[in-house]
């Protein structure tokens, strides 16, 4: 059937000058006007052809048997393809071929390796009517590749925002008693005391910067990454990080209720009298690296983003990210080593020792999430849901006790009435007590679900309708989940790609790929905030095969789940595993993405990654089964 539709349309060109019939159109002199442009797509520079198509035409995609679009590249200086031409437009489907009218967009990635890189050759196509077809044509052209352009200062100003928004994450909130404690004693002069404040901020910048610069440098030379994503999971999920960081959280929040001061050893603060400037930066250099090493959890994803453009042919761009990501994270904290400093000018009073006690409450509520991360990745079952808020209902409860001055502490000034200030802070802590009850029996507590365990480790919930993909979906689970793994909101799944994908196949669907982590804050955000949605959550169950993949899980796999890597290392764990393919396959190495993908494992839409926007997520979900559907016919 295409054979004879190319032949006749061969014969329809070669009478086309006395006309087969009075429909006939005319062809035009150029039937698409074609552009040329760059632009970037995933982190590699693209080229793209834009192409207007005359009226009553249509031309046809790269893969097309009749005639493809195809383009020639004759000159490559400073620059190299990075694949085939692919199609930016989505065609529509004409006698078994897939066609495009009025506009189409070409791109063709390239591998840029200088500055003053150029590309020159010519695209070739050809347009037909319902009637008749074209003579093919081609459209030379020749561009100069720019790698530095206005999208490095986009990336600059997310990257500043980014590092200003991390100081409201749980993982870095916590520290910020930590650097008042510390620089509380002030300084002997006000030129020690900025200098000591310039100092900590440099620091922080400086353990961000150097040692990814570092990373970058040595990934390039080596050429893997698979090194580089092993050392930022063991920081933010191994039990061992996890463990000192909630330990570290608890010593504080004991020093803060007055158990006791932190203090260094006699003979270290003598030996640090005779060396001053010495020891004082290496104090505030601990400080800053325990600033960094606790935050990395939450600020892991920006840093595995930027790392992630390094190996698209990137090098300097990572860099210079988090160098603005640092300096704009640093910031706050170099501003409140200030202000102790400036406290101690100031009349001294009772409220100083009521903020440290204060702040003592939130460190040992904010600690247990690291004793939480632990729990989940190793299952160790210690913290469960209700456990978790029983634990924040008591905390916050003896909180407000304090603050209406039922609960004392040692260092607290004796006073026969509280202030209006102190009560309305009571009143503040009692409402979110009186929120978080109800999540023992269940409720999803939204505006904390970043915080707590997921609602499958809950044993009982009220009603008896418990959330858990052991108890709910059916068949689609079973055989799925040998690990006792569970996914939220009483959805089923699977927590191996090529199971799901298995699955896909038999049962002719979608697979939504949720690339998620049991210490990612975000995660349980968008499963609380934007999952739960009804049309989400009926979409999810119905539409899709959904697999989930822990890249922070570490749990063994069986020996027929193993991953040997192409150096040769074989994967045991989980999400070791995970986060190889994720890396691999999808050029992620952040959660939490989602991928929607053919039963085959091909791409229907671009990733998406943490965004609270229902409407968006939904229409994301659309495309993809769009996209799947008009694959299949």
């Amino acid at each position: 059937m295409k054979n004879l539709i190319k032949l006749l349309c061969l014969l329809s060109t070669a009478l086309f000058s006395i006309g087969m019939s009075a429909q006939a159109v005319m062809a035009p002199e150029k039937s698409i006007e074609w552009t040329v442009s760059q632009e970037k797509h995933k982190g590699k520079v693209s080229i793209v052809f834009t192409g207007k198509i005359a009226e009553g035409w249509h031309t046809y995609d790269t893969d097309s048997e009749m005639y493809p679009c195809a383009v020639e590249l004759t000159t490559l200086e400073g620059c190299s393809p990075a694949g085939e031409l692919y199609a930016l437009t989505e065609g529509v489907e004409y006698e078994g071929e897939t066609v495009f009218y009025d506009e189409v967009k070409f791109a063709i990635d390239l591998n840029v390796t200088a500055p003053d890189a150029v590309v020159a050759g010519e695209i070739t196509w050809m347009c037909c009517t319902d009637y008749t077809c074209a003579a093919p044509e081609f459209y030379s052209f020749e561009m100069p590749v720019k790698t530095n352009d206005s999208s490095m200062w986009a990336l600059i100003i997310e990257a500043i925002l980014w590092g200003f928004a991390a100081l409201l994450t749980p993982c870095v909130f916590p520290m910020v008693p930590m650097t008042v404690s510390f620089f509380l004693k002030g300084s002997s002069t006000p030129a020690a005391g900025r200098f000591k404040a310039a100092m900590y901020g440099l620091f922080i910048v400086l353990l961000y910067t150097v040692p990814i610069s570092l990373i970058i440098l040595i990934t390039r030379i080596v050429g893997g990454d698979a090194v580089t994503a092993d050392i930022f999971n063991w920081l933010a999920t191994h039990w061992i990080p996890n463990i000192i960081f909630f330990i570290v959280f608890m010593v504080f929040a004991a020093s803060f209720f007055g158990a006791f001061e932190i203090v260094l050893p006699t003979s270290l603060v003598n030996k640090s009298d005779s060396k001053a400037d010495k020891g004082g930066l290496i104090g505030i250099f601990f400080m800053a690296l325990t600033l960094v090493l606790v935050s990395f959890s939450c600020t892991g994803p920006i840093v595995g983003t930027v790392l992630i453009k390094s190996t698209e042919g990137e090098f300097w761009t990572p860099m210079v990210t988090m160098l603005a990501f640092s300096v704009a994270f640093a910031l706050p904290f170099t501003i409140l080593a200030l202000f102790p400093s400036l406290l101690t000018k100031l009349k001294s009073g009772s409220w100083m020792n009521t903020i440290k006690v204060v702040l003592g409450f939130i460190e040992v509520a904010l600690g247990f999430k690291f004793l939480s991360v632990a729990d989940q990745t190793y299952h160790w079952g210690l913290l469960d849901r209700e456990v978790y808020l029983a634990i924040w209902i008591v905390t916050f409860s003896l909180l407000g006790l304090y603050l209406l001055g039922k609960l004392k502490f040692a260092h607290d000034t004796p006073s026969d009435h509280i202030s209006v200030k102190r009560l309305a802070a009571a009143i503040a802590v009692f409402s979110f007590v009186v929120y978080m009850i109800p999540g023992m029996f269940g409720a999803p507590l939204k505006a904390l679900s970043g915080y707590l365990p997921p609602i499958t480790t809950q044993d009982f919930v009220l009603g008896g309708n418990v959330q858990n993909a052991s108890s709910a979906g059916g068949s689609a689970a079973e055989g799925s989940n040998k690990y006792d793994l569970h996914l939220p909101l009483g959805l089923s799944g699977y927590f191996s790609l090529d199971e799901g994908l298995e699955a896909a196949k038999a049962a002719g669907k979608p697979v939504f790929v949720d690339i998620t982590g049991h210490g990612c804050v975000n995660c349980r955000e968008m499963e609380s905030r934007v999952w739960s949605d009804p049309q989400v959550l009926d979409m999810l169950m119905n539409d899709f095969v959904v697999v989930a993949l822990y890249t922070d899980d570490k749990m063994k796999l069986d020996e027929a789940d193993w991953i040997t890597t192409e150096s040769g290392d074989v994967l045991k764990e989980m999400g070791r595993a995970n986060s190889y393919i994720v890396r691999t396959r999808f050029g992620v190495n952040a959660q939490p993405n989602y991928v929607l993908l053919s039963p085959e494992g091909e791409l229907l839409a671009p990733i998406r990654g943490y965004d609270l926007s229902i409407p968006g997520f939904i229409e994301f979900l659309e495309s993809g089964i769009k996209a799947y559907e008009a694959g299949i016919r």
